[in-house]
């Protein structure tokens, strides 16, 4: 059944695809915003394709661009796929609005990230009457049947907010400060969000085995640079002593670096400021390299990949886990230059 689904899928792309070019044609083939480009809509070559719907939540971070073009280089032609690329610009409604176009389509797979855990449970019952497997990357959903996906790919981001907690409690300790008050303040992203609700857990957890760390506050940042800045400068102007920064993304913590250079306070071991991150993008590495950050917690971007392996083990009948983690890591000034050694052999 599933594969007769599949075949009859990409024979309606082979047959309708065209006629839906030479209306765009018609047209002038002026997409709307948050529409697919014409790109992505052009007629697939060979019928074999598979054709694959993937919703993004949007491009807020560098992170996301890293994991839209891991997405995009690993569903090429040349590898097989046909994609259908969708940019929700963080609205569900927009996501959601994909994914049944997604369905009307008749794709033989969507991947999609989804923008907050709830609201799914209708839309993703209309995939499965469909007989479209739903594969998550990055983020989860919150629903009552979890056979209405089949399988989740990403971060552990309850132990990526432990590895924050963690190591911040090593780094106090080796500079013997482990008996100190900490006064912290805590960036989140956006709320719903499951890499919010993950690192804010886990964070929680080791904060709590330490009665001197105070939480001063935590605020939604959205995972922006703009909103990280705006809201770090609300918060220096509120608390007159912050020892620590959590910033939970490098977006944010650009921002908040931003303003907390503008409010005349230093960041660093010698600095004002201790500032942990996640995410461990590339101009938040050199910043780790050169001391400004204390420690960033990776988030690995490079899902598409992934994703495509899971796709190939359900094209050849195999059972796929439900959950597949992504290995990471944290980065220190300590063991920065190994890695970069490692990068570079």
């Amino acid at each position: 059944m599933k594969l007769s689904v599949k075949r009859t899928g990409r024979q309606f792309f082979g047959l309708v695809l065209p006629v839906l070019l030479f209306v765009m044609l018609l047209a002038g083939c002026h997409a709307a915003p948050g529409e697919e480009k014409a790109e992505d809509m052009r007629t697939p070559t060979d019928d074999n394709l598979i054709v694959v719907g993937v919703s993004q939540v949007g491009s807020e971070s560098v992170w996301r661009t890293a994991n839209t073009a891991s997405i995009r280089k690993a569903f090429t032609k040349e590898n097989g796929y046909f994609l259908i690329f969708d940019n929700a610009r963080q609205k569900q409604e927009n996501q959601i609005k994909a994914l049944r176009s997604f369905i009307s389509q008749r794709v033989d797979y969507i991947v999609f990230s989804p923008i907050t855990e709830d609201g799914w449970d209708t839309v993703l019952q209309e995939a499965k009457e469909a007989g479209i497997p739903v594969i998550l990357i990055d983020r989860k959903v919150n629903v009552k049947d979890q056979s209405l996906y089949t399988t989740w790919i990403g971060s552990d981001f309850q132990k990526e907010g432990q590895m924050a907690g963690e190591t911040l409690a090593g780094y106090l300790k080796a500079r013997g400060r482990q008996e100190e008050d900490i006064r912290m303040v805590v960036l989140q992203g956006t709320k719903g969000a499951t890499a919010t609700i993950g690192r804010s857990t886990g964070f929680d957890e080791v904060a709590k085995l330490h009665p001197n760390w105070l939480i001063l506050e935590q605020v939604d940042a959205e995972f922006t640079t703009a909103k990280g800045q705006e809201e770090m400068k609300r918060l220096l102007a509120r608390y007159e002593d912050i020892d620590v920064v959590i910033s939970q993304n490098d977006d944010m913590t650009f921002g908040a670096l931003d303003a907390i250079h503008q409010a005349g306070k230093t960041v660093g071991e010698a600095g004002d400021i201790l500032v942990i991150s996640f995410d461990a993008v590339e101009d938040a590495l050199k910043l780790v390299e050169d001391g400004i950050i204390t420690a960033d917690i990776e988030c690995n971007p490079n899902q598409g990949e992934y994703a495509e392996a899971i796709i190939r083990q359900l094209e050849s009948g195999k059972t796929v886990d439900k959950m597949n983690f992504l290995p990471e890591r944290v980065f220190t000034r300590e063991n920065i230059q190994e890695f970069r050694s490692g990068s570079d052999g």
